[in-house]
């Protein structure tokens, strides 16, 4: 609840507004006539809906592009009140509630049992910050938290927010961020009711339990606390769903009088704040996917003259901390894998290295405290996380985890002086745990693991790193989680061979998908599907460059190291042709779309949450919300020629052909900023067009949601459900119903 946040993460955040995911190179070593093919699923008797094709090109670099389907972009977005576009939205969701409606029973059966796994009366381990102690719970049967705390020196717990009571009455809601002031009065919390991201920021006198009349509109970061808890810190949403400010709101004057303390001229970053680790020092950040420019103002006195950190120079990224006067700095100016350095505050741009970068060490941040500090990185795609003195920081003292694979790293840690640090940690086996790691001991005292009501045995799983080699000769790694007794449970059920391999990952913006734990995989897991996820490049799992390696001009790595990974796993054994499937969202959608159009024979399903398909089009209009930042990220089409014409080569919906295509489930948000509803909606009207198979293709448009999907632990998690008895129901997996 405190607002204090790692620079690092601050710096990832602005880099991170994402669109929130060949022949083959190997065959099958296993003999194919030991597969059971499943037999092929009976659909509703409804005709898809067939959208209008309506004629619409345009033309860049000498190049002309037919878009017949154009229309479903609703130019008054964000409003979206076109009678035919949304006729054909509706069309599509009739059409998956058809299909879906004898899948049911199914559906219900796996949401049961997946919320069985779920505590529902759970809490969070309560943690300090000053005075108090703060915690959350989950009541049973409720869809959100109730946020608590207590005096450390004793006393009853006070309720400060409850979710469920601010949820009443609309479909959808999500709280955006709460940060309660340094003395402990006030709460300021933001909240989300349709989906938008786009918030509203109300603040809380816990005193006397009364909301102020203050009410920001249109908020899209952080509240920070400034100058003596009289004020607050937040960045405004443009039009455009962009944040170009930092603004100053003193309580109790009207918003109009809020006065901008940065503002950033180049459409393509994004600005953020947070507080230093002693709290005396406003941090004013701004940056895209590639370049970073950081300024220092006094928390006291916040209309001060900001200093300059360093003048952005592109392709440097950089973000900053303060403790005791000294500038400590983490940047990727003289090394890929970024190095960590420090300057005084007289010469803030004058770097001296502290931490030298390492082609084996992957630094990816850092947090100070009274009397050491500690970095987080990746060693050979491992999380490290190890704590170094003040007086030789190049000592490091990492802290050991029981387990050869696993994702571990700093939790909420809202004070500077402290003896104990908070850690989370959990596997692909090992459920969720949280730990005090004691700083004088190196004890690892665990606090509290997930619990799991309706029963869980970790020695009855199985997980496995296996290498995979892609086209290029590059090894991918790519985690495996199974059961034991896999060949038996899917005996039981007349599959002979391998058996089916569900293939997750995201592949973008350096984000890497850890091993860990989930239990709503296990109800495929226990129904003797294999559970991968595919370590591609795109995301930064084994370093910077692992991340470059996937972005801009080699952006097809990532879709080829996906379709290698799964063959891979074919020619291993762990699973046969057709009966791998596959799930992404948002950039791991856009994968999706990619790798069904280059091997569409591997998947015998494939889910495409909210996916970024239409990238080209996407990439050429600087109205939307995110392409102008997200031009580093992927190429500008507008001015490049050569990135017009590699986008052209990928883009999903671009490359969509006339050939036979897995069954899909496309899901979609009516409200979604960062993937525009129409990019899956064109897609699949296209794929209708095209695709010479019979297979089933769904899409479900939430009318009232955004980018996440659905609201709502229970009503996020039916979701999951839908997926998982769309892929048993496409893999013959699913109990027969009536009539088949």
């Amino acid at each position: 609840m405190n607002d204090r946040i790692s620079a690092i993460a601050l710096a990832s955040a602005l880099a991170a507004t994402t669109f929130l995911p060949a022949a083959a190179v190997a065959e099958n070593s296993e003999d194919q006539s030991r597969v059971t093919t499943p037999a092929k699923p009976a659909a509703s008797d409804m005709k898809p809906p067939v959208a209008e094709k309506r004629p619409h090109s345009y033309s860049h670099h000498g190049i002309t592009i037919e878009d017949p389907y154009d229309w479903l972009y609703d130019k008054s977005y964000p409003v979206v009140d076109d009678a035919d576009v949304l006729d054909y939205v509706k069309a599509e969701n009739a059409y998956f509630e058809a299909n879906m409606a004898a899948q049911e029973p199914l559906t219900e059966a796996l949401f049961k049992e997946m919320r069985a796994r779920i505590k529902e009366d759970d809490s969070t381990v309560p943690q300090k910050d000053g005075d108090f102690l703060y915690w959350s719970e989950f009541e049973e049967g409720a869809q959100y938290r109730k946020h608590y705390r207590k005096p450390v020196a004793g006393g009853e717990p006070q309720l400060i927010l409850d979710e469920n009571a601010l949820a009443e009455g609309h479909e959808y809601f999500r709280l955006g961020t709460a940060s309660v002031s340094k003395s402990g009065r006030y709460l300021a919390f933001s909240t989300d009711t349709n989906g938008s991201e786009r918030y509203v920021a109300r603040i809380k006198d816990l005193e006397t339990g009364e909301l102020l009349p203050d009410t920001i509109e249109e908020v899209r970061t952080d509240l920070v606390w400034v100058a003596g808890d009289t004020a607050l810190v937040y960045g405004p949403s443009t039009e455009e769903w962009r944040t170009l400010e930092a603004k100053l709101h003193v309580i109790g004057t009207p918003t109009s009088e809020d006065k901008t303390l940065y503002k950033e001229e180049d459409q393509s970053f994004g600005v953020g704040a947070s507080l230093s680790a002693q709290e005396d020092w406003l941090i004013i950040s701004t940056g895209d996917n590639e370049t970073s420019e950081v300024r220092l103002v006094p928390a006291a006195d916040p209309t001060a003259t900001p200093i300059l950190v360093k003048p952005r120079q592109k392709g440097v990224e950089y973000g900053v901390d303060v403790r005791d006067g000294t500038l400590w700095v983490w940047t990727n100016d003289d090394h890929i894998n970024f190095r960590l350095a420090k300057a005084t505050l007289d010469k803030p741009g004058d770097w001296q290295t502290v931490i030298a970068g390492s082609d084996d060490y992957y630094l990816t941040g850092f947090e100070l405290f009274k009397d050491f500090l500690v970095t987080e990185g990746r060693r050979n795609g491992l999380d490290q996380v190890e704590l170094r003195d003040y007086a030789n920081p190049t000592l490091a003292k990492p802290i050991a985890f029981p387990e050869a694979s696993y994702t571990a790293g700093l939790s909420n840690n809202p004070e500077y002086d402290v003896d104990t640090l908070r850690l989370s940690y959990q596997s692909m086996v090992t459920p969720s745990t949280v730990y005090d790691y004691h700083v004088k001991t190196g004890a690892l005292e665990t606090l509290k693991t997930q619990e799991i009501p309706s029963g869980y045995d970790a020695s009855q799983y199985v997980t496995e790193r296996v290498m995979i080699e892609a086209r290029d000769g590059t090894m991918v790694p790519v985690s495996v989680l199974m059961r034991k007794d896999r060949a038996e449970i899917l005996k039981k059920q007349g599959i002979e061979g391998p058996g089916p391999l569900h293939l997750y990952a995201y592949g973008a913006y350096g984000y890497a998908i850890p091993p860990g734990f989930s239990t709503s995989r296990l109800s495929l897991v226990d129904r003797g599907f294999a559970y991968a996820i595919a370590h591609i490049r795109g995301g930064d799992d084994l370093g910077r460059r692992w991340y470059l390696q996937g972005k801009l001009f080699e952006r097809t790595n990532t879709f080829n190291d996906f379709v290698d990974a799964g063959r891979g796993l074919i020619a291993k054994g762990y699973t046969a042709e057709g009966m791998v499937t596959a799930s992404g969202g948002s950039a791991g959608g856009e994968l999706m779309g990619a790798v069904v159009n280059q091997d569409p024979a591997q998947y015998g399903a494939v889910v495409a949450h909210v996916p970024f398909v239409d990238v080209l089009n996407t990439m050429l209009n600087a109205k939307l919300p995110l392409t102008p930042g997200e031009w580093q990220e992927w190429g500008n089409p507008i001015t490049d020629k050569a990135a017009f014409a590699y986008m052209l080569s990928y883009s999903p919906y671009d490359q969509t052909v006339a050939q036979d295509y897995p069954p899909m489930m496309v899901t979609a948000g009516l409200n979604d900023p960062r993937v525009t509803y129409w990019e899956p909606a064109k897609w699949v009207a296209k794929l209708r067009d095209v695709k010479t198979d019979d297979n089933l293709l769904l899409l479900k448009t939430n009318m009232g949601a955004g980018h996440g999907g659905q609201s709502g632990r229970w009503n996020s998690l039916k979701e999951t459900a839908e997926e998982y008895a769309f892929i048993l129901w496409q893999m013959g997996m699913a109990p027969k119903s009536e009539g088949e």
